[in-house]
């Protein structure tokens, strides 16, 4: 059993009482350790501070799918967690497992806060001041990365709704005049007497147009124009200009319009053609509003999904329309030279998790993948079901990560971006988010040319701790 003289011999406890480290043993237990065996776990509550006696534990975290070794404690008097007797929120920053057989002394962070308090008040103080004043700056911190990616995705949105907006209000104003032309041509109509058989019929004709069956190729399109408006002033059709492009964009010809001419003959066929070209110009004016009417609806629906604003925060969530939603509103990063591959499983089930954290989480690794790109390369997104949960990948062919990188890739502020882009708290919150909050895993595999992201998320949420 570990004693005060041996206590008194490891430098860390100097300056201490005989009955100080009688109290410290008393409310502390000596742990034996065998290799391989795992004392605290990174992530985890930090509700204990471990010191060590003898022995070599190294300090891991996982990185993709192995251990990533970041430090050793092989000096007694080396410790670590504890955390949690100044901050309630405090976590293991590694995982200790045993590489050599030893000893530890095991206390309670609760019994070394009230020691210390006791001991040491002004000491205590300090170090609460740091950890507060450490809270702050990173919380700062992330309000500022949040508010940047608020800031992207805004601008984003705002750049694809743009264009259906755009459209939808070119076409309301080319609807005023169009119908304008249409009331007038039909005065016109009206003007020349001609008999009820004869607008049916002109109807008929109309409703024989099927605007589909027209040639999508310009040239085409444009020579058809060119003879329906030599047709029309042979025939001495005035505002042929005006007439003869919704009639060659609906595939009429020549043909038609001699059938329109012998049912029409006179006056009244100007005022009947230009009455028929309208109500196409109109129809086509019509479809470009539904058209764009629509996607500024599905836009609308990505962002709520995206969002997740009619949703509980714990819910069955389908994680291939949070990778959806979040690859529409960064559509405006994907224009160019980056390409979309989507590998969704077909089987993949529903999990239980907060959608809008996820989408975070997707949003920060997309965007990421895109950077190391720099506009230019294959994005590959995929999901499938394994080991009763399911695997999400976001890979990227960017020029890759070292291991030093990697190691290093999850630390808070820690980040490859220039000065003012980045905060280093993109893959920080991502693995928060997904280890502490959703109880999974998230790695990287990275070489050359090929980097992926993989994230491991449990079918049901852990209960919380």
């Amino acid at each position: 059993m570990i004693g005060i003289e041996q206590l008194r011999s490891i430098a860390l406890f100097d300056g201490l009482s005989n009955d100080q480290l009688r109290e410290l043993l008393a409310v502390g237990e000596e742990r034996r350790f065998r290799p391989g065996e795992e004392l605290f776990h990174e992530a985890q509550p930090a509700d204990h501070w471990w010191v060590l006696l003898d022995g070599t534990v190294d300090l891991l975290r996982h990185v993709g799918h192995e251990d990533t070794k970041l430090g050793v404690m092989n000096a007694p008097g080396q410790w670590a967690g504890g955390f949690q007797a100044w901050d309630p929120h405090g976590v293991y920053m590694a995982t200790g497992r045993g590489a050599a057989p030893g000893r530890v002394l095991r206390v309670p962070a609760e019994q070394l806060r009230d020691r210390a308090n006791a001991w040491f008040p002004f000491g205590v103080h300090l170090i609460r001041g740091l950890v507060h004043t450490v809270r702050n700056i990173e919380s700062m911190a992330r309000q500022r990365e949040a508010l940047v990616a608020l800031g992207t995705l805004a601008a984003g949105f705002a750049h694809e709704i743009n264009n259906p907006t755009s459209a939808a209000t070119r076409a309301v104003d080319a609807l005023e005049s169009t119908c304008e032309d249409l009331l007038s041509a039909l005065g016109k109509l009206a003007g020349q007497s001609i008999s009820a058989e004869q607008f049916v019929a002109l109807d008929l004709l109309r409703r024989e147009i099927e605007p589909a069956a027209a040639s999508a190729d310009p040239l085409v399109i444009a020579d058809r124009e060119d003879a329906l408006s030599d047709w029309l002033a042979e025939h001495g059709v005035d505002r042929d200009w005006i007439i003869a492009p919704p009639l060659a964009a609906a595939g009429l010809d020549i043909a038609w319009c001699e059938r329109a001419a012998a049912l029409l003959g006179g006056d009244a066929l100007g005022p009947g053609l230009e009455w028929i070209a309208s109500s196409l110009s109109t129809a086509t004016l019509l479809s470009e509003v539904k058209e764009s009417t629509r996607r500024i609806s599905d836009l609308v629906a990505a962002v709520k999904s995206y969002s997740q604003l009619d949703r509980a925060s714990m819910q069955y969530t389908d994680v291939t329309e949070g990778i959806d939603s979040t690859l529409v509103m960064l559509a405006h990063r994907l224009n160019g030279g980056v390409s979309v591959v989507r590998e969704y499983g077909a089987d993949v089930p529903r999990i239980e998790a907060i959608a809008g954290e996820l989408n975070q989480v997707w949003t920060n690794l997309i965007d990421n993948a895109i950077d190391a790109m720099n506009g230019t390369g294959t994005l590959r997104v995929s999901t499938r079901v394994a080991d009763n949960g399911v695997v999400v990948e976001i890979g990227d062919t960017g020029q890759g990560m070292t291991q030093d990188v990697q190691a290093r890739a999850f630390e808070p502020f820690f980040t490859t971006k220039g000065v003012g882009i980045g905060t280093g708290l993109g893959l920080d919150i991502s693995r928060r988010i997904i280890v502490e909050r959703h109880g999974g895993e998230i790695g990287i595999e990275s070489r050359p040319a090929e980097t992926v992201l993989r994230v491991r998320l449990p079918l049901r949420a852990p209960t919380k701790r």
